[in-house]
Parts: structure tokens; C-alpha cells; sequence
């Protein structure tokens, strides 16, 4: 025990270093563990003699057995040795001994022993001959030979009732182990025979004897047997769906299982079914094949005797001929008739046996799909059954076999597998579709976590820059701007994915749009692939390879719900896209109401976040042409979206259009997410025009002399002849503002700027009609505030002037060209704007001259005119195609040099260019130009900065040796590259 004890702590010590050890321990504490080691060396010692002592008495035993073995199998040898020298000289000794006399025959009392002996011999060669029949699945024949047997132990009085006082058993004793043996045959071929019901690959002829050996033994009837197969077919169903599953197992067995199904019905017509009187059978199509089996065994047919038990190589025995006529002619006998079974009783049977099956293989096969993950798999499920169910060999007299049985079809696919199948599909989509909408959520959330962290002081990466100036994505030159293709391919034969860098600037799609909508497109695409997998193909030319009588041939049609799982699909994709438009409301209107009313608001990042989520409910429809397909379904993949609406153009006005429900559902998720962008646009617009009109309204409203000298801007001056009162003509010169105050440009152009920061090409048109629509009634109400402040007339402020209020009035009517939309859709709107206009304007008209104002006015409509035609480029983003395109009014004479292009016939993509030409005009009044007071408004100097947008195009301009305007339109072939 001491030496136990110590071992733990002399494995902890380190004994190879005697330095360390003394280093570390007294003398004492040596003393001791060296008693320790000396120990340890003592118990190693003993337990190592032990060892080998057990060790050496287990050898010596063996060496003791090994040699007993050795002398007995020398004594054995040496007993057979003997044994063949004795029989070889009993050989010599019979072959020299004289023949005897033939034997005299035999009489009647040897005639009964030989019988005897006969039936013994038999009785103990049916055994093995029972066991073979069981080897070779032969169970009917096994079950003859286990009834002669039991007819010979009664023949032989070998039975349990007489078996003790029977004279043969004293004399063969080996007959009762017989006995004893043979009593086991019966459940051994019972169990057997029912494992064999079981079974679904087993021939009808082989489930007809397995059925014919259980009423042979239990001495059963027809509807027992029946009864028995239909819990062994019910039996092996539980068991086939309690197997265990892997993947690809699953279909193997719902093929297994629906394969069973339908041998049950086949083998039940085969086996139970009986022809009414009158009707000749078919061979094709057997019946009542259990009543002839039993029939043939048990010898009940009218025409002779039956097959015997006893088969030829038996008869072939020498001793075959003693035995008794009872037994050679033995056949099976049943205690009752096998009366045949009505046709009524087997049609309730068969019901219930199906309705009490129904509810266990809907559950299996519910579990069983749980398993299966996608709609490729239920699809290669599907179409096994069908492949299953259409061969010949399965569907052929289906329906006769069902009606002779059923009384009406069974619909195996339709009654028991399509609804689970539906309500997988169900399962998966709904799965599929809300891991998309959470993922892309999630992708929504980070992008936007990312845009509102980065702001103006910290770099962020080149994406993200392009959010807060799509200016700068739109002007930069990237390699992906044309694709390779672009010289030989045109645009209408090119596919929608086929899109090129110029087209995503042409529709202002970010690249964080671009790789957003990607991301969500892909995982369309799969979840659509996956899902046309379960769908009919798209190519006409393969459904009309199947004629009629092969459609009538098939066992059901598999792309029957096909319409049922595309509204599953359009159902879903679309609330998908629900799902991502709420939360993108909900941050809209959050970021809505945190930007209201601020004045910093433009550079936040809030408001950034508001722009991405607008471009990308904007273009997200276009970016994700599998969208629209999984809504429009197969033939949404064909037809191009751009010309819907030109086809809808050239439909009658006047004949009322059949709308398709998938094209309004469609319609309504693109109606939903115009009217996000619309949203996001909206709060990106109020933050806009709030901050400019505020910075707007306090120039106008600064009162004091420098600052109105510091917005004012330069007049022109004009000749006018007068008649006076005597007739002749009066030369008078009047001063007239041609340009509007430096706050009025400046609030617009920054206007234009905002907008073109955010791409204004591809804002919709209701944005940018709302937008010009609040920044007049912001303009309108500084007026306004500016007229009241100067009716209250306040000390020490500047006197209001004939001239300033000219120009007052000269900027309001400005900007009310510029800000007002000529949308027919909008005038009824304006009517209430359009009082407090005018009423601003009559206040402003009451400060002039009433004389002066009837001179000045229609000068100041040219001068108007003039101006909105200069600053129609400028201000291009602001007034908008149907101001910029407007006919030439008849005001300019047809000799006055003007510094503007004229105007195409035709729409053109860009804008019109400034010529740098000045000139002197002169028309019925003669106008001087004070060249002193010519004032280059600071926009246009940056004219020349290369890296200002336009400046590409002033320099292929200022290329062309002429100035005539057919060089510019050379330009148009760069519009059809956008597209």
C-alpha cells in the first residue's frame, strides 16, 4: 500500500537530474525517497515473479491437453485401422462361400411388413425433402408433404393419442424424435408463406399457393385468406414507410409504396376474383386464380384427379411399390368448401382495407417529403410515379380491374399524393421566398448602415461616393460603358441582361442599385429554376409530340396543378416584394421625419439612404427580369417590357382592353414600387426645396442698400419712338432689366445642380413636377411675406423703387415660367396658386408707373422670352422638355442674330448647346448694349473646366471647321447607345 501511495508522487518527481533533485530537497526528504524507489523496485519484483508463475501453470496445461489430444487421435486411427482389415477379410470369406438358393416370395405377412417399412422410409425422407421444398420457396408443396406426413403418423398409429402403447415406436425408437421434428413444419411454413405476402415483387401464381398453404394448415376459408393478404399488403405497407430515409432513398420508396398499391389490386383481382356466369375470361387478364390452385391440390375438379404429393424421382424407389394405394393417391382435403367470394363482399373489403391504409400512407408519405428539399426533387418524384403508373405493364387494364373490383376508378396520384405534394410545395416556396426577403433585408439594412455612416470628411469607398454625386458615376468613363458586342449586335437583339454601362447611367442605376438588384435577381433565378423543374416545359414543339391515344394512355396528368404552383409562386414573389417595400417605407418615413425642417439636411446621410432606396424600388422591376417572371410566369421571359408600352399605344383608344390578372398583378407590384421611389424622391425634394427657398426668401427679404446693389444685375436699354401730341416722332430711351437678380439664378441653378447631383434625367416626372410645384409656393409665399413687410412700412428701411419693383415683378414672372409645369394634368392644381400670384403681381405693378407699365410691358414679354429661350440649357433639369421644346414665337424677326441653336424637328436625347457669339440686335426699337454692365453669371464660368459635365461635347463642337447645326446632330448616334 506504501509502495501505491508513493508511486503517484514519485511519477511527479523528476529522479533523471540527481543535481535538481538535491538542489530542490533536504537530506531527509532524499532519505525518503529513496526508501520510496526501493519500494517501488520490491512490489515491481513480486509482481513480475506472479506473473510468470500464472503464466507457467497456464503453459504446462496446455502442454498436458495437447498431448491427451495427440493419444486419443492415435488410438482412433489405430480402431479404423482394424476395423477396415476385419471387413476386408469378410470380404475374401463371402466371395469364397457357395451361393445360396433363391429366397421363396414372400407372403402376405411379409407383403404388411414390407409396407410398413416402406412408410417408415418415407417418413423419414420427408423431412429433408420438406426442407428443400422450403429452400426453393415451394411452400404449397412443403405443406403436401407436411399433411402425408401427419396421413402416415396416423396410418403408422404414431399420434399423441395412441403414440405410448404403439408397437412400432418399441421397435424404431428413432420414429418418436421423428415425430418430435415434424410437429415443428407447420408454423415454420406458416410464418413463411405470410412473410411471402409481404412481399411486392412475388409472382400471382406464388402468392395464390402461399395463400392455398395457410388454408390448407389453419383449415381457413376464402375471405380468411383474403383477410390475410390484405394485413400482410397493409403490414409491409408500415413497414416500407418506416424505413429508415437518405436523400435520394425517398422516391425509391414512394415508388415502392405506390408499386405495392397497385399489385395489391392486380393480385386481388387475380386471386379473389371470379367472372359471372356468361363471360369469358380474358386471358390477359386473369381471375379466380386461388380456386383453381385449390382446385388442382385437393383433387376437387370434375375432369379427374389432382397433381399427387409424391413427385416422380420418388416413385423411381425400389421400395415405392409397397406402399399403400392411400398414400400414393394421398392428396390435401379442406374441412369446408372454398366457396367463391361475392363480388359485393369484395368490393367492401377492398374499400375499407383502402380508407383504413389512406390515413397511414398520408402521414408516411407527408414525413417522407419532409425530407426532400427542393422542387427539383418533389418534381423527379412526381414523374417516377408517372413513369411508374403509364408503363404497360402497370396500367394496363387498370380501369377494367378497378371497376370489376371498386366499382369505380382509384386515383392513386390524385386521392393520396397531390395535396402533399402541393403542401411541400407550399412549405418550400414559402421557405425559399422568406429567406430571400430576409437576406435581402439584411443586405438593405447594411448598405443603408453604410451610406448614413459615411460622411463627407471620412473617404469612403468609390460606390458609396457615387451615392452621395451620381454626377460623378454619370460623367466618368468606365470601361463596361459599351459592350463587346456593340458594333454587330443591335439594341432590339440584344437580351435584357445584356445591358450596357451607358445604359444604367442613361437610367441613373447606381452601382449600389446595380449590385442590390444583381444579389436579388440571382436568388430569384435559382429559387425560378428550381421551381421550373416542377413546371410544364415552355417548348410547344414537345407537347405536340404526344398525340391523344398516348394522353389517354397516361396514368394521370402530372402538370395538372401547374396553374395551382404558379399562383403558389406569383403569390409569394410578390409578397417577397412586399415584405422589402414596407421596410423600406418605414425607413422612409422615419428618415422623412427626421429630416424635416433641418437645414443641413443635403449633406446628411439619412438623406442619401432616402435616395438609394428611391433609385432602387425605381429601377429594381428592369434589374430583375426574374421577377417579373416568376409573377408573369413563363411567357413574362419572352416578351420585353419596353414594348408594352408602344403595344398598348397602338391598340384603339376606344375599344375596352381585356386586362390578364397576371399582367394587374404585375402592374400593382410596379405601381408599388413607383410609389416607394415616388416616396423617397418626395422626401429627397422637400429637404431640397426647404433649403433652398429658405436661403431664397432671405435674400429677397434683405432691405438694405448693399445688398440690393449686390443682387441686382444689368439693364438694357432701349430706343422707342413715341408719337406726340402734335404728330411728330419722339425719340425716348427706357431702361429695362433683361436678366433676372442674382438670387433668382442662383436659386435656381443650385436648383438644377441638387437635381443633376442625384441624376434628373431619370427622376419621374410627378417628382419633378412636385418639386417645381412646392418651390413656387415657397417662392410665392416670400413674395408674399415681402409685400406685407413692406406695407407696414418699417423705419429706417430702403424706400421701395419703381425700378426695384420692375425687377421684382420682371423675377416672379421669371420664375413662374420656369417653376410652372404645362402638364394638362396639372391645371386645376394651379388655379388656387395662380390668385396668389397675380395678387403678388398686383402688388407689385401698384409701385409703377401705370403710364410706364403700359410702355414697358411688352418689351419686358420679350425680354422674358428671350431669357427663358437662353436659360432653356442652363436651367434645362428645371423647365423640362415642354418648356425647352416650345414653338419660336413670332417675336423674333427672321434678320435678328440670336446666340442660340435652333431647334430640332425632332426630340433629341441632349439638351441645346450656347454658341460663345455676341451681337448687337436691332428691331423696331434700336437697343444699345452696355458692354461695361455684362455681368457672366458665375455658373457659366466654369464652362471651361474639362472636367465639368458638357465639356466633351463643346469640345467635338468647337471641332467642326463650320458652325452650321447639322455638325451637332452628327451627335445623335450617341443617344441610341444608351438605350
Amino acid at each position: 500500500m506504501a509502495a501505491a501511495a508513493a508511486s503517484p508522487a514519485l511519477k511527479r518527481l523528476d529522479l533523471r537530474d540527481p543535481a535538481a533533485l538535491f538542489e530542490t530537497h533536504g537530506a531527509e526528504e532524499i532519505r525518503g525517497l529513496e526508501r520510496q524507489v526501493r519500494a517501488e523496485i520490491e512490489h515491481k519484483k513480486e509482481e513480475l515473479r506472479q506473473m510468470v508463475g500464472e503464466r507457467y501453470r497456464d503453459l504446462i496445461e496446455a502442454a498436458d491437453t495437447i498431448g491427451q489430444m495427440r493419444r486419443c487421435a492415435e488410438g482412433l486411427l489405430g480402431a479404423v485401422r482394424a476395423t477396415d482389415r476385419y471387413c476386408a477379410r469378410l470380404r475374401r470369406a463371402g466371395s469364397a462361400a457357395p451361393r445360396p438358393p433363391r429366397a421363396p416370395q414372400p407372403q402376405p405377412s411379409q407383403e404388411e411388413f414390407y409396407s410398413m417399412a416402406a412408410q417408415i422410409k418415407l417418413l423419414l425422407e420427408i423431412p429433408e425433402k420438406i426442407w428443400s421444398a422450403m429452400e426453393a420457396s415451394q411452400y404449397l408443396h412443403a405443406t403436401q408433404l407436411y399433411l402425408l406426413c401427419c396421413h402416415l403418423h396416423s396410418l403408422l398409429q404414431l399420434d399423441s393419442s395412441s403414440s405410448r402403447y404403439s408397437p412400432i415406436l418399441s421397435r424404431f425408437p428413432i420414429l418418436i424424435r421423428q415425430v418430435a421434428a415434424a410437429s415443428h413444419f407447420r408454423s415454420t411454413i406458416l410464418h413463411e408463406s405470410k412473410m411471402l405476402l409481404k412481399c411486392q415483387a412475388v409472382a400471382d401464381q406464388a402468392v395464390a399457393e402461399a395463400l392455398c398453404s395457410i388454408m390448407l394448415l389453419e383449415e381457413s376459408s376464402p375471405r380468411q385468406a383474403l383477410a390475410d393478404f390484405l394485413l400482410a399488403r397493409k403490414a409491409a405497407i408500415q413497414k416500407l414507410l418506416n424505413q429508415p430515409h437518405h436523400g435520394a432513398g425517398i422516391k425509391a420508396q414512394i415508388c415502392s409504396l405506390v408499386e405495392l398499391l397497385a399489385t395489391t389490386l392486380n393480385q386481388a383481382h387475380a386471386l379473389f376474383y371470379t367472372l359471372p356466369e356468361g363471360l369469358l375470361p380474358d386471358p390477359s387478364l386473369p381471375c379466380g386464380l386461388l380456386f383453381s390452385t385449390l382446385e388442382t391440390i385437393t383433387g376437387q375438379q370434375p375432369t379427374g384427379k389432382g397433381i399427387g404429393v409424391l413427385q416422380e424421382e420418388m416413385k423411381l424407389c425400389s421400395w415405392f411399390k409397397y406402399l399403400p394405394a392411400s398414400i400414393v393417391e394421398f392428396q390435401p382435403a379442406l374441412r369446408t368448401l372454398a366457396h367463391p367470394i361475392s363480388q359485393e363482399y369484395l368490393k367492401d373489403t377492398l374499400q375499407k382495407w383502402i380508407h383504413m391504409c389512406n390515413e397511414d400512407i398520408k402521414t408516411g408519405i407527408a414525413t417522407l417529403l419532409m425530407y426532400v428539399k427542393s422542387m427539383k426533387g418533389l418534381a423527379g418524384i412526381r414523374d417516377a410515379v408517372w413513369e411508374l403508373l403509364t408503363t404497360e405493364s402497370t396500367s394496363h387494364s387498370w380501369d377494367m380491374v378497378c371497376g370489376r373490383l371498386l366499382e369505380k376508378p382509384l386515383l392513386l396520384w390524385e386521392d393520396l399524393m397531390q395535396q402533399l405534394f402541393l403542401d411541400r410545395l407550399q412549405t418550400l416556396t414559402k421557405e425559399g421566398f422568406d429567406s430571400i426577403s430576409t437576406s435581402s433585408k439584411e443586405l438593405l439594412v447594411s448598405a443603408l448602415q453604410e451610406l448614413e455612416s459615411c460622411t463627407s470628411t471620412s473617404p469612403p469607398n468609390k460606390h458609396i461616393h457615387f451615392e452621395h454625386n451620381m454626377s460623378l458615376f454619370l460623367w466618368a468613363e468606365s470601361a463596361n460603358d459599351l459592350p463587346s458586342d456593340a458594333a454587330w449586335v443591335s439594341v432590339a437583339n440584344r437580351g435584357q441582361l445584356g445591358r450596357s454601362g451607358l445604359s444604367m447611367k442613361a437610367q441613373a442605376v447606381s452601382p449600389c442599385v446595380q449590385t442590390f438588384s444583381s444579389a436579388l435577381d440571382s436568388k430569384l433565378k435559382v429559387k425560378l429554376d428550381d421551381f421550373l423543374t416542377y413546371l410544364p416545359s415552355g417548348d410547344s414543339s414537345l407537347s405536340k409530340e404526344v398525340t391523344p391515344k398516348q394522353a389517354k394512355n397516361c396514368a394521370f396528368d402530372r402538370y395538372g396543378d401547374a396553374g395551382t404552383v404558379q399562383e403558389m409562386l406569383r403569390t409569394h414573389s410578390v409578397a417577397c416584394i412586399r415584405h422589402i417595400t414596407d421596410y423600406i417605407r418605414a425607413e422612409l418615413q422615419s428618415i422623412e421625419a427626421a429630416v424635416q425642417g433641418q437645414q443641413d439636411a443635403l449633406g446628411s446621410g439619412k438623406l442619401h439612404a432616402a435616395l438609394f432606396m428611391a433609385r432602387l424600388c425605381q429601377s429594381l422591376a428592369e434589374l430583375c427580369p426574374h421577377l417579373r417572371q416568376c409573377i408573369l410566369g413563363q411567357s413574362g421571359s419572352s416578351e420585353k417590357p419596353v414594348r408594352d408600352s408602344r403595344a398598348l399605344k397602338k391598340q384603339g383608344k376606344g375599344k375596352p382592353q381585356e386586362v390578364v390578372p397576371t399582367q394587374a398583378q404585375w402592374q400593382e407590384v410596379k405601381e408599388l414600387l413607383l410609389q416607394q421611389s415616388v416616396m423617397g424622391y418626395r422626401a429627397w425634394s422637400s429637404a431640397v426645396v426647404h433649403v433652398l427657398a429658405h436661403g431664397f426668401a432671405q435674400s429677397l427679404l434683405l432691405d438694405d442698400a448693399g445688398s440690393i446693389l449686390a443682387t441686382a444685375t444689368s439693364w438694357d436699354e432701349l430706343e422707342i419712338q413715341e408719337e406726340a401730341e402734335s404728330g411728330s416722332s419722339v425719340t425716348s430711351k427706357i431702361r429695362l432689366p433683361t436678366q433676372p437678380s442674382w438670387y433668382v439664378q442662383s436659386f435656381l441653378f443650385s436648383l438644377c445642380q441638387e437635381i443633376n447631383r442625384v441624376g434628373g434625367h431619370a427622376l419621374p416626372k410627378v417628382t419633378l413636377q412636385e418639386m417645381l410645384k412646392s418651390c413656387m409656393v415657397q417662392v410665392v409665399a416670400a413674395y408674399e411675406k415681402f409685400s406685407e413687410e413692406k406695407q407696414m412700412k418699417k423705419e429706417g428701411a430702403f424706400p421701395m423703387t419703381q425700378n426695384r419693383a420692375l425687377q421684382l415683378l420682371y423675377d416672379l414672372r421669371y420664375l413662374n415660367i420656369v417653376l410652372t409645369t404645362r402638364g394638362e394634368e396639372v391645371k386645376c392644381a394651379r388655379s388656387k396658386q395662380d390668385s396668389r400670384i397675380e395678387k403678388v403681381t398686383d402688388d407689385l405693378e401698384a409701385l409703377i408707373d401705370p403710364f410706364d407699365l403700359d410702355v414697358f410691358t411688352p418689351h419686358l414679354n420679350s425680354n422674358l422670352h428671350r431669357l427663358v429661350q437662353r436659360t432653356s440649357v442652363l436651367f434645362g433639369l428645371v423647365t423640362g422638355t415642354e418648356n425647352q421644346f416650345t414653338p419660336r414665337s413670332t417675336a423674333f424677326n427672321s434678320q435678328e442674330p440670336h446666340n442660340i441653336l435652333p431647334l430640332a424637328s425632332s426630340q433629341i436625347r441632349f439638351g441645346l448647346l450656347p454658341l460663345s457669339m455676341t451681337s448687337t440686335r436691332k428691331a423696331k426699337s434700336t437697343r444699345s448694349i452696355d458692354s461695361k454692365a455684362q455681368v457672366v453669371p458665375p455658373a457659366l464660368s466654369r464652362a471651361d473646366d474639362p472636367a465639368h459635365p458638357g465639356s466633351l461635347f463643346r469640345q467635338l463642337v468647337s471641332e467642326e471647321n463650320d458652325s452650321s447645326t447639322s455638325s451637332l446632330f452628327k451627335l445623335g448616334w450617341l443617344s441610341s447607345m444608351t438605350k
